[in-house]
């Protein structure tokens, strides 16, 4: 018999019903989870977006970014890489098949100008629009691999060491240019020529040397057959003898004889593998001769490219130019040619006109379909303490580690071979040497077969980057360097930045640049840039941004390590009171390598 319900209601001892207590308790309790159930799942799906909510977008990755990929060593001497197996197979396809076409090696040929901005040419946004066409240089372009992130270094012989050796100046010690005859230069170095002559190459160069005067580090005695062209810059053989810009000179007797006495290379010069001694004077390069330079020194490339006409010995040329090095004397074939009507505009259509003659000329002994043209548009940035100089979109000039000073126009270019593209993967002018040997014949790792144990390797084989059909750059990371100073790095668009220069820190009156400001050699340890949106570098993220802080140190904290294992060397350098810490003292850097192993800096690898 079932009770009433007021009947089953039981009291307690002080006669309250207990049903109050457990309407609160399953009250509670459905409460409780109701709650607990509601916070996991907004945790759940909240876990990207923002305090408002989650967001809706599943986002993108984009081939080529790398701030999560981990890089490996194709050897403990080289710098790392981001292995693309399928991309590397489908390249040596292609070079295969070009091979059993050619029955030959294929042909290198690197067009080095001097000074000249990243946006000078019309391809990447100058040309036409700064009153200096360059149709030449942005048809190839456009039919080849833009490069919209190739890096030099700071000034010219530093890039051009880089170019010949595989290493960044820290590593082979050019860390300025040498002026009027001093000593120091390439001696001893092993470079790019030497390699390909290993090869089976034949290695021509033609025009700008300036990576060292003494016999040593003369071209021939660097892997060069022949080469053409002067020793030092442009403006060591001029700027004295003219009394418009050293008129403390030129109007002096005595002070003129001192130059003209002085021992450093006056003249044209020819350097012949039959002498290695010395380099046989050519024209005594005046103000008259200057003018002529670049003409007479594409006559000496196409000369040579006439030479080469059905050979099947493959060649290596080499043709850096004068221009657009101040002072520019444009002869009167080119004086007011540019639309601008300046001496670096009229220099600019001149190199345009000199570049298309030299493709032509591929074109004309049949040679075009297997050569590798390498476009590299400036050995540093634009000189921007001499008026009239080039142009950049980014901040600094010639002489700094910020994108002005070391952001160079590129492009790769080898008909059939290389699909037209843009591509804003990082490359370094020291990757010309691993890629062009991996061509001919030492591809990755085997390179460090080719050079002394203790020697290390800053360029990494971008072969399959050119050559396969979207390839992907093989480089993660780029170190920036700076006088005696491992500077900063970049990882994707982020770029970390611990030294550099204030180019207007002493002077703020005429033209100043990169040569003129102060160097500061260490941050408050959180500057860093997004390069994407603010590629003048003038606003740091690195404090807000700390989740791609903490990577670029553990790369910059990698390559540490091999500065320490791979010291730096200085061949030619700059009066300090401020040497890096790598290079301070023996106590200093096993200190320093001890702290390095335990604790490393930053986070390890993805």
């Amino acid at each position: 018999m079932m009770l009433p319900l007021k009947e089953a209601i039981m009291t307690d001892a002080a006669g309250r019903s207990t049903i109050d207590g457990l309407r609160f308790k399953l009250v509670f309790t459905a409460s409780l989870l109701a709650a607990f159930s509601f916070s996991a799942a907004a945790m759940a799906q909240n876990i990207r977006g923002a305090a408002t909510g989650p967001t809706t977008a599943p986002g993108y990755d984009h081939p080529g970014q790398y701030m999560h990929v981990k890089d490996v060593k194709p050897a403990d001497n080289m710098y790392p890489v981001v292995p693309h197996p399928e991309q590397d197979q489908a390249a040596r396809e292609k070079l295969d098949a070009l091979h059993r076409k050619t029955d030959k090696k294929p042909n290198i040929f690197i067009f080095l100008m001097d000074d000249t901005g990243w946006m000078d040419p019309g391809f990447n946004g100058g040309g036409v629009s700064l009153g200096a066409a360059t149709p030449n240089m942005d048809k190839l372009a456009g039919e080849g691999l833009i490069l919209t992130s190739s890096y030099s270094t700071p000034s010219c012989s530093p890039t051009r060491a880089t170019i010949h050796t595989g290493q960044n100046p820290l590593h082979h010690g050019i860390l300025r240019p040498p002026m009027y005859g001093e000593a120091g230069g390439l001696d001893g170095a092993t470079t790019l020529p030497q390699l390909l002559k290993k090869q089976g190459y034949l290695t021509q160069g033609v025009g700008k040397w300036h990576m060292g005067e003494n016999k040593g580090s003369l071209p021939q005695n660097n892997g060069y057959d022949d080469y053409v062209g002067f020793l030092g810059v442009s403006d060591m053989y001029t700027e004295w003898r003219d009394i418009y810009f050293n008129p403390e000179v030129a109007l002096s007797p005595s002070r003129f004889k001192m130059m003209e006495d002085d021992n450093f290379s006056h003249y044209e010069v020819h350097c012949a593998s039959a002498d290695k001694d010395k380099c046989e004077n050519g024209r005594l390069i005046d103000l008259t001769y200057i003018k002529d330079l670049d003409e007479h020194w594409l006559e000496v490339s196409l000369g040579f490219l006439d030479r080469m006409k059905g050979s099947k010995q493959p060649f290596f040329l080499y043709h850096a130019t004068r221009g657009c090095h101040f002072d520019n004397y444009p002869s009167d074939k080119w004086a007011g040619k540019s639309t601008a009507r300046t001496v670096y505009g009229d220099c600019m259509v001149e190199m345009d006109d000199i570049f298309g003659k030299l493709v032509e000329k591929l074109q004309e002994i049949g040679e075009l379909d297997n050569t590798l043209i390498l476009f590299l548009g400036g050995d540093n940035g634009p000189e921007c303490e001499i008026p009239p100089f080039g142009h950049t979109p980014f901040r600094g000039c010639k002489g700094s580690s910020w994108e002005g000073g070391v952001r160079s126009s590129t492009f790769a270019y080898w008909r059939g071979m290389i699909k037209p593209r843009k591509s804003d993967g990082l490359f370094d002018f020291a990757d010309l040497l691993p890629t062009a040997l991996s061509l001919a014949g030492a591809p990755g790792a085997k390179l460090a077969h080719e050079f002394p144990k203790r020697t290390y390797i800053d360029g990494v084989d971008q072969a399959s980057f050119l050559v396969a059909d979207d390839g992907l750059s093989a480089r993660r990371s780029r170190p920036y360097t700076l006088n005696q100073y491992f500077a900063g790095i970049r990882v994707d668009e982020f770029k970390g930045v611990w030294t550099g220069e204030i180019e207007n820190a002493i002077v703020q009156k005429g033209d100043w640049g990169g040569f003129s400001g102060a160097i500061f050699t260490d941050s408050g340890g959180g500057v860093a840039f997004n390069l994407y949106t603010n590629p003048k570098e003038d606003v740091s993220i690195g404090i807000r941004h700390i989740p791609m802080m903490v990577p670029l140190l553990q790369a910059a904290g990698a390559y540490m390590q091999d500065l320490i294992k791979y010291p730096p060397q200085f061949k030619i350098g700059f009066l300090s009171n401020n040497p890096p810490v790598y290079n301070v003292l023996p106590k200093l850097q096993e200190l320093l390598k001890e702290n390095m192993t335990k604790r490393g800096v930053g986070r390890p690898s993805p």
